[in-house]
């Protein structure tokens, strides 16, 4: 038994309870299982070269780990969020690059058309989407409109008979250049700001469509990131997902959604770089002994389980909490900050864990090559992702201070 697994808690908890539930644990133990056979073999070839491996998602689809939150008629698992960011952790644990990349899909894409589309749109897009023969992406952030995604949008999408006319370009979007299908949010009322916009089901194929350009990154190398564009990009009105103008309510309740599936990431690549820090710890001798018979050592190691530990009751408290979030809900209340509190505190301490690990590892840890750097490289985007830490913080402090306006 490797030391990842002895650390399954008695005593974590999604729900309210003390433990995972058998059935978690098999979601668990299934996701780890197929990562370590099957996603792990790819990950120094994914950040040495920024490569994608083009069989991987048709692999997780025939194992049946896509759609977890989508209902079995359309292809998927039947499960709840708790279920899908254990299917997260196990993937971190072991390729994190296709671990980012399952979460844009599975969550960011199907899961948000499965609950904002029509009938017509799930049938049609959702078993592809489940099976991993399509690859999906979300559109939202732009150049110049980062933190202020919505207010400061500039790609607009205007009516034209049976058709919605795209113009304008999305940014820093994972899988991008892999994706067949994209859930794009455009201005369809300029005057009404936040409150115009709409969101589309948009096909690589559209004409007027096209991937500007692939980004090179400093962490989750493989998992592809690029540059959209659309000119006059003719998407049929019946892609149109919720109501017009009102896809804000897609993005906020999604974001939550997203931000609670964002710490499950942060507990696998977490948990890695503590099982391989034990690993070296006892393997690596200085001075005649083995380096985790040193105090300092040791001390790092204490720090860093008691971490990931922490993590973990944080993570699965709000994926339990976030499991019910009802269709255009989320983007307020308790569980608005409670998302975003959980992706902070996980991104945060996932740092300090990488920090203390490579300097367990000292000069190998340093390397590129090596599997700890690999970890370590990745830590920043979970603190920028889904909001950096500033705006999650403002977050907690406006639900906080929620009635100072009111009083004052």
């Amino acid at each position: 038994m490797s030391a990842m697994e002895t650390w399954t808690p008695d005593n974590a908890a999604p729900g309210g309870g003390f433990d995972l539930t058998d059935d978690q644990r098999v979601i668990l133990d299934q996701a780890d299982r197929f990562a370590r056979k099957e996603l792990y073999g790819y990950s120094a070839r994914m950040d040495a070269d920024e490569w994608w491996p083009p069989d991987a998602f048709s692999k997780i689809g025939e194992a049946g780990l896509f759609g977890i939150t989508i209902a079995e008629e359309f292809g998927g698992a039947g499960l709840d969020l708790v279920a899908a960011g254990l299917v997260l952790q196990g993937f971190a644990r072991w390729n994190h690059a296709l671990a980012l990349s399952w979460v844009a899909h599975d969550n960011l894409c199907a899961n948000n058309i499965y609950r904002n589309g029509t009938d017509a749109q799930r049938r049609k897009y959702l078993p592809d989407l489940c099976a991993g023969r399509t690859i999906g992406c979300l559109g939202l952030t732009e150049p110049g409109a980062g933190s202020d995604a919505l207010g400061s949008m500039r790609t607009t999408a205007r009516r034209e008979g049976d058709h919605y006319v795209l113009n304008g370009s999305k940014i820093y979007i994972t899988n991008g250049p892999v994706a067949d299908i994209l859930l794009v949010y455009a201005k369809t009322d300029k005057a009404r700001g936040a409150h115009g916009i709409s969101a589309f089901i948009v096909e690589k194929d559209m004409p007027g469509f096209k991937v500007a350009q692939k980004l090179t990154k400093m962490g989750y190398r493989g998992s592809q990131t690029a540059e959209l564009v659309f000119e006059d990009c003719r998407v049929p009105a019946g892609n149109l997902v919720g109501e017009e103008n009102a896809g804000v309510a897609v993005v906020m309740s999604g974001l939550d959604l997203e931000r609670a599936m964002i710490a499950p990431l942060c507990l696998g690549v977490a948990e890695r770089a503590l099982e391989l820090s034990i690993e070296y710890a006892k393997t690596r001798r200085q001075f005649g002994k083995p380096i985790g018979s040193f105090q300092m050592v040791q001390s790092m190691l204490a720090d860093m389980y008691v971490a990931v530990e922490t993590i973990r009751s944080f993570t699965y408290r709000t994926l339990a909490a976030a499991a019910p979030l009802e269709v255009g809900g989320g983007g307020r209340g308790d569980i608005h900050m409670l998302t975003a509190a959980s992706v902070m505190y996980a991104a945060d301490a996932c740092h300090q864990v990488l920090d203390k690990a490579v300097q367990i590892h000292g000069g190998s840890g340093y390397i590129w090559e090596s599997e700890i750097n690999r970890l370590f490289r990745s830590t920043k985007l979970l603190e920028i992702g889904a909001g950096t830490t500033e705006v999650r913080k403002l977050i907690i402090a406006g639900e906080l201070l929620k009635d100072l306006k009111a009083h004052g």
